[in-house]
């Protein structure tokens, strides 16, 4: 394998992480604005780094990619952290 395919094979791996993580992120941003929480791009990174721990751990637990259950799992954990980032139990 090529550094262009393994490169192209990677970024294909986190792509799901990097769009749920900013849609997190700007959804976030459009329906509840807080006083005092990152900047969207922030959130967006933290969201997409923690989806990409759970496609990881998907592979790591399941033996492949691209497992429904995995993908479950990744919108719950950006769900999650964005909630967590924002500052969603403040009020």
């Amino acid at each position: 394998m090529s550094l262009l395919d393994l490169l192209n094979h990677l970024l294909n791996f986190v792509a799901p992480a990097l769009t749920v993580g900013f849609l997190c992120a700007l959804m976030g941003r459009v329906f509840r604005r807080k006083a005092g929480a990152p900047a969207w791009w922030v959130q967006g990174a933290i969201n997409s780094g923690v989806g990409a721990l759970v496609l990881l751990g998907g592979v790591v637990f399941w033996g492949r990619d691209g497992a429904m259950a995995t993908y479950a799992a990744l919108v719950i954990a950006c769900g999650t952290s964005q909630w967590l980032a924002s500052g969603g139990w403040r009020k």
